[in-house]
């Protein structure tokens, strides 16, 4: 599994001293290209955070309901999860150059989309074209973080993840303050689109050129012809995509309704999960590094699942944001470096190899708040929670089945 995924150099462009290289010491292109994919990290976040920093205002001027605006919702992850095969291919036929600015320009405009809408269905299909958007960006900026990495010869995926992280935080708190000026959510995310537009096209040209793949390389994948590698990689996706968006949906209600905290105690569960990932993405590479491929998941899954236990073992929620806090720093890494080793299958195509990581790891996120709500009516709560235990075991575990791969 590690031949599969070391930072060893399969393109014949790059140096033989590129283990070596760091992103500071590389040739002016290559850290123009890495300052490129960190743009393209740090838009997705904000654009993200944005539209989440609005939901209540839009919300409320459609007069919609809990069950007919759940309804709108789910358009983001209809979008989502026809935007990343779609993408997927667009990368292998044309690389992820274009495919990189293409979805990042898109995304960037359909961020208005939301507060144009007049009803139900206009705003289910604002949400279709923004989650088509963002599934798409998702592949195509992982694909040519893959390939800048490749030329780098060292680990830099982490560090592009954590400047999504820090996008979101950022996005959320001035979308927080911008919303509670009363500022119209129209004019807000107007502006914020046409801000990002320009950040995004004034560092596209940065991008590297990632030539299209399919030649020699699976362009497209089936379950049943999937390398095996690609596989356990999935697996381990889909259950830490699950596990993330448990936390994001059932932290805040766990810390209310179970542990009875205050309303801005409750918040906190998340915000300190998404601080402790931030921080923990940007020295993910230097862990990496030390620790290899293998240990990171597995020790990463394992603090995970150690830190949610103790959330759910104690009776005050101010013990239980420490564990929360654990939780988000054993995930950091795990995704990112997923990611990473999907792209570099080398029977397969980077864009392939990314779609199909992400695209099952997206599954996770659909059935995650579901299969939790359910096993919580059944029985509690903290029960329903235990789920991600479980999941975090089953990915450290999963590190070890990889092992065997050839």
């Amino acid at each position: 599994m590690d031949n599969l995924i070391s930072p060893v150099l399969d393109c014949p462009e790059a140096p033989a001293s590129a283990p070596d290289r760091t992103p500071s010491t590389a040739p002016v292109s290559f850290r123009r290209a890495w300052w490129a994919v960190i743009a393209r990290f740090l838009i997705h976040g904000l654009a993200v955070s944005t539209w989440v920093s609005r939901i209540p205002s839009v919300k409320a001027a459609l007069h919609l309901g809990d069950g007919a605006f759940g309804f709108c919702l789910f358009g983001t992850a209809v979008g989502s999860v026809v935007g990343i095969p779609v993408c997927g291919w667009v990368v292998t036929r044309h690389g992820s150059r274009r495919a990189c600015t293409w979805s990042s320009a898109g995304l960037c405009l359909s961020l208005i989309l939301p507060a144009l809408a007049s009803d139900a269905m206009s705003l289910f299909a604002a949400l279709v074209v923004f989650g088509l958007m963002l599934g798409g960006n998702d592949v195509a900026m992982n694909s040519q973080a893959v390939s800048v990495e490749k030329l780098l010869g060292v680990r830099t995926m982490s560090r592009f993840h954590a400047m999504f992280s820090l996008g979101g935080i950022a996005g959320a708190a001035g979308g927080g303050w911008i919303a509670s000026h009363g500022v119209p959510a129209r004019d807000h995310l107007g502006v914020m689109a046409a801000i990002f537009l320009t950040f995004s096209l004034a560092t596209a040209p940065l991008l590297m050129e990632a030539a299209p793949q399919a030649r020699g390389r699976a362009a497209r994948l089936r379950l049943r012809s999937m390398p095996t590698a690609l596989l356990v990689l999935c697996a381990i996706g889909f259950c830490i995509f699950l596990s993330e968006g448990a936390i994001a949906d059932w932290t805040a209600l766990y810390l209310r309704q179970v542990l009875r905290a205050g309303p801005g105690l409750a918040a906190m569960g998340y915000a300190v999960f998404s601080a402790a990932m931030a921080v923990f993405r940007l020295g993910g590479d230097w862990i990496t590094n030390r620790l290899g491929f293998r240990w990171t998941v597995r020790g990463g899954a394992l603090l995970a699942a150690g830190g949610l236990t103790s959330a759910l073992l104690v009776h005050s929620p101010y013990w239980a944001l420490p564990g929360f806090a654990l939780v988000g720093a054993g995930f950091s890494s795990i995704i990112p470096l997923v990611f990473a080793a999907g792209g570099r299958i080398r029977s397969v195509s980077e864009g392939a190899g990314v779609a199909a990581v992400s695209g099952l790891g997206y599954l996770g996120f659909l059935v995650g708040p579901t299969a939790i709500g359910f096993i919580s009516e059944l029985t509690s709560l903290r029960a329903g929670l235990s789920l991600v235990v479980l999941l975090s075991l089953l990915a450290a575990g999963l590190v070890q089945a990889a092992d065997t791969v050839e």
